[in-house]
Order: C-alpha cells, then sequence, then structure tokens
C-alpha cells in the first residue's frame, strides 16, 4: 500500500487530521493558508484549508474552518483527541498569495497577507512553533502532509515543487 492509498483530501473552508501513514493534501491555495500541524511523537498530522483570518468580522461564521482563529483551534482539539501532544506539535504553512492586483496599500485587499499574519499570531500565541514556511507572492499552490514524517510537498504551477 502506497501514501497514496491513504490520501485525505481537505476542502476549502476545511480541515482533517490522520495519522501515520496518511497523507492529507488541499488542492488550489491562492490567498487562502494552509495550515500543515504535526506531531513527530505520535505521527499524527493535521491541516486546515483556512480562506479568512478572524470569525468576528463576518456575519456568517458558522464554519468554523472557514478562519484562521476558529480553524486552528479546532485542528489542534481533533489532532489532541487523535493522541497528538501539543508539546510536540509543529507548524508548517503555506499559501497566502496575492493573486491579484489590487492596490496593495488597501489592507482589505491582502486577503493572503493577512491569512498569513493571522495564522502565524494565533500558533505564537499556542507556543506552537512554525518551522517552515512557503507563502506569499503571486502564485497558488497544492500541498500533500505526510503523517509519516511531517513533510509538507508544496506544488505550484510553473514555479516548481518543494519540500519544507
Amino acid at each position: 500500500m502506497n501514501a497514496y492509498d491513504k490520501m485525505t483530501v481537505v476542502g476549502m473552508a476545511d480541515l482533517n487530521v490522520v495519522r501515520a501513514p496518511g497523507v492529507l493534501t488541499t488542492l488550489g491555495l491562492g490567498s487562502c493558508v494552509g495550515i500543515a500541524l504535526y506531531d513527530p511523537m505520535t505521527k499524527v498530522a493535521g491541516l486546515a484549508h483556512i480562506m479568512l483570518p478572524d470569525s468576528t468580522q463576518i456575519k456568517n461564521n458558522s464554519n468554523i474552518a472557514r478562519f484562521a482563529d476558529t480553524g486552528i483551534m479546532k485542528l489542534l482539539r481533533d489532532m489532541v483527541l487523535m493522541g497528538a501532544r501539543k508539546d510536540y506539535i509543529k507548524a508548517k504553512l503555506a499559501g497566502g498569495a496575492q493573486i491579484f492586483a489590487f492596490d496593495a496599500r488597501n489592507p482589505s485587499m491582502r486577503i493572503g497577507d493577512r491569512n498569513v499574519e493571522a495564522s502565524t499570531n494565533i500558533l505564537r500565541n499556542l507556543n506552537i512553533p512554525i518551522v517552515a514556511q512557503h507563502v506569499g507572492d503571486t502564485y497558488g499552490r497544492t500541498i500533500e502532509l505526510y503523517a509519516d514524517d511531517g513533510r509538507l510537498i508544496v506544488k505550484t504551477i510553473g514555479h516548481g515543487i518543494y519540500t519544507i
């Protein structure tokens, strides 16, 4: 059985948790951020595909996986329920691009930057170290998180494939 037999797709505004040998993938990260959490001791991995930084700024906020503030907390809870230890969890981030050519001086148009900043701040407040990231720029990404060793494969169109 290869890793792709254990591939779990995480949709937009979605999250999921697996243990080794599982693999989590999410497609089409533009301004969205993929938040990959991994516990190397228990080999439990979690991935969230968040769209917006802050659930308190939106009236329709019932999907907690849509937002960095609520999605990260839910992802962490689900990982702990699967046996992960919070003290061992490490994070990797991908996405947060500025896909469209809006006025970058207008903060409301910098969704990618705001998603990365919110995710970084939340993880810092939770004392979860960000050990790698592939964020920003102007292109989308697809990612795969491997629960056996925590590697995050970042695939881009025209900009290469990276392992972080």
